[in-house]
């Protein structure tokens, strides 16, 4: 530990995301899209002319702006971009997490939001899953300084409804409810539209899981007016240039290739569904998911004995190895190859 660190950093617990392989193996492990982003963003990279790299670019990135606001019905000025949306979270945390009420969060979903309390030196109190692994609503006190959950949730897969995220919003008024919708595009039914009725709802998202953009990281957020005039004065105290051309102009183009977008999710749906099947004949517990992931557990074998049993197969899934979680692993879908190879790899092990 360097003694020219901060304090505060010294404190820190930073986010451990997954495992990014040197060897070849079956990555199942950090949610990544399976196939390649549309055709169309590599034909907008391909016309990308070089010496607009001389420039920094648009600060307000209003060409991604406004693409993500024709894809989501809302304004161009309802919708903030930054450089992935983990950006995009710790930047709405500062914005409006920072206050003299904790803010509240599942106990168990995306481990990054803790991380981001600590770093801004945010009070917050989790709040219990029911006992089907879903984020009791209701449970979210109206005394507060803030929610955040993700929808669906983050590593168990279940996600609420509209109506449901409704009344938990006709409850909670005054203070921000942060519904984080990364993998929404999967099963899941988004909030956006209730941005018009509920100026304190803030829905994020992301281009890395449903349209195969890890690699670029763009994220973003939608709200009132409002909520998005904050968060730009935020961005700006801390990085006008977020979001890059090419980032931009890769962005643009997976958006409005509809088609591809959907044809590529009904794809992973339907082939989570196999491999939920597959599973559950295999004797595991899967809970039920509208993600690109799977949560598990066997009866009979410890998460990390399967969790190194497959590693040694070639195959890496995410384990948590957190009181509450150890039992389970959480399964990215692959493609259609890469799950029946993980099938195959449980069955010799159920043999061995």
């Amino acid at each position: 530990m360097s003694q020219f660190w901060s304090p505060a950093v010294r404190a820190l617990t930073p986010y451990v995301p997954g495992e990014q392989p040197r060897e070849k193996l079956i990555k199942l492990n950090a949610n990544e899209h399976p196939y390649p982003p549309s055709p169309s963003v590599q034909q907008a990279l391909h016309r990308f002319e070089i010496d607009r790299l001389r420039s920094y670019p648009d600060s307000g990135s209003w060409a991604l702006r406004r693409a993500l606001a024709e894809v989501n019905g809302v304004e161009p000025e309802q919708v903030f971009v930054g450089n992935g949306s983990d950006e995009v979270l710790a930047l709405a945390f500062q914005t409006f997490f920072c206050q003299p009420k904790p803010l509240l969060m599942p106990a168990i979903s995306y481990s990054f939001y803790p991380v981001y309390c600590k770093l801004y030196d945010i009070h917050y109190r989790t709040v219990a899953l029911d006992d089907r692994w879903q984020i009791a609503l209701e449970a979210f006190d109206v005394d507060n300084g803030g929610v955040v959950f993700a929808n669906p949730n983050a590593p168990t897969g279940h996600g609420h409804t509209r109506s449901a995220i409704a009344q938990l919003l006709d409850r909670i008024t005054g203070s921000v409810v942060l519904v984080d919708e990364a993998y929404v595009d999967f099963g899941g039914e988004s909030s956006v539209p209730l941005i018009e009725q509920y100026p304190n709802l803030l829905v994020t998202g992301t281009l890395s899981k449903s349209r195969s953009l890890a690699g670029l990281r763009v994220g973003y957020a939608i709200g009132s007016r409002e909520l998005i005039e904050g968060l730009e004065r935020v961005k700006d105290s801390f990085n006008s240039f977020p979001v890059d051309m090419l980032a931009s102009d890769a962005a643009i183009a997976a958006l409005e290739d509809s088609t591809y977008f959907q044809n590529r999710c009904d794809q992973i749906i339907a082939t989570r569904e196999w491999t939920r099947q597959q599973l559950e004949s295999l004797g595991f517990e899967v809970l039920p998911s509208q993600t690109n992931f799977l949560f598990v557990r066997h009866t009979q074998y410890s998460g990390a004995n399967l969790f190194s049993g497959l590693r040694e197969r070639g195959i890496l899934v995410r384990h948590f190895n957190k009181d509450g979680l150890s039992d389970f692993l959480r399964i990215s879908i692959g493609t259609d190859d890469e799950m029946n190879s993980l099938i195959e790899a449980l069955q010799v092990m159920r043999s061995a």
